[in-house]
């Protein structure tokens, strides 16, 4: 049971003091990384969508603040279902900022394969990068976000990808149980990029948000627990977040919470669920279903095309009615 108290640290950023706050932030959880550090961030895209991808700024300034007290610090990111990982790295501009600050890019799905078996499990077993096994910690930069197929995703949905294959679609009908072993085989430390969120239809194709914020925590469902509040979400009515939550035994009195303003809190416009993202979660209720139209890329593009033409027809649709 997680009765220990747990800090999460929420500071608003102003100007050019970016580094100066994580820094900070670092400081006041005693954190002190050391040996070899992976940092997952958030690349959901093969380009930089502010609010979808985790900032290069953000990336840079955590890397070269690691580099103060690790051997080496690794940026960590696996290919998307239908993009490369490497081309992310260069068009979001990560891989760069992660150099400058010395450090090094890895394509997790480049990695070798570790097989964890998992005992009363549903899924049985993770393949997961050698590279995970081979750090001394894992820090967590995630960004801060609505999203379509789970309402909010922030520093434990971030988690997802690190399992390497592109296959792990396959995986969303077991997400809650998947997204708590990750936590409980990482527990990295989560320093999230609120700097600008994202509203509506996360975790691509919503509306961004100035937050201004930068959320840290040793605890990563403490962070979440405390980010959906400040965007307006009730934290119970999150699947894997609920589930996660049970599992650990947390308890929101154990949260201690520096730095809060009222004037953080925003409720965040959630997720239209129009009828492609209620087909596919119908879907991945069902792990054959989720398989047979996965593993196919024909039909998967043929899927896409039908869901782009719906979507252009229900927006100039709406756009004619309200002209």
């Amino acid at each position: 049971m997680e009765k220990t108290t747990k800090e999460v640290i929420i500071s608003e950023v102003e100007g050019q003091n970016l580094a100066e706050k994580l820094e900070e932030n670092l400081q006041k959880l005693n954190i002190k990384v050391k040996g070899k550090v992976l940092v997952k961030p958030n690349m959901c895209m093969p380009e930089y969508v502010p609010g979808a991808v985790t900032s290069p700024k953000v990336i840079y300034h955590v890397v070269k603040l690691l580099k103060k007290t690790s051997e080496e610090v690794i940026v960590g990111e696996s290919d998307g279902y239908n993009y490369s990982c490497d081309k992310a790295f260069e068009k979001t501009g990560i891989k760069e900022a992660a150099e400058k600050a010395g450090g090094r890019t890895i394509n997790l799905s480049k990695d070798s394969l570790v097989q964890v078996n998992l005992k009363g499990s549903k899924i049985r077993k993770l393949f997961l990068p050698k590279t995970l096994f081979e750090v001394d910690s894992v820090i967590d930069v995630p960004v801060m976000k609505t999203h379509e197929f789970t309402t909010y995703s922030g520093a434990i949905k971030n988690l997802f990808g690190l399992i390497p294959d592109r296959k792990r679609i396959f995986l969303h009908p077991y997400i809650n149980e998947v997204l708590f072993w990750l936590y409980m085989l990482t527990k990295p430390v989560t320093i999230m990029d609120a700097l600008t969120a994202m509203e509506r239809s996360g975790p691509t194709r919503g509306t961004p948000v100035k937050m201004n914020l930068i959320l840290a925590s040793r605890c990563p469902i403490a962070l979440d627990m405390v980010a959906a509040e400040i965007m307006g979400l009730d934290w119970k009515r999150i699947s894997h977040l609920s589930y996660i939550v049970q599992k650990t035994k947390m308890d929101k009195r154990n949260i201690k919470v520096v730095g809060y303003k009222k004037e953080y809190l925003r409720n965040f416009a959630t997720p239209v669920v129009d009828l492609p993202v209620k087909m596919q979660l119908k879907i991945y209720k069902y792990s054959l279903l989720t398989k047979l139209i996965f593993s196919c890329p024909e039909l998967t593009r043929i899927l896409q095309k039908i869901v782009i033409y719906y979507r252009n027809f229900r927006r100039g649709h709406l756009s004619s009615t309200l002209s």
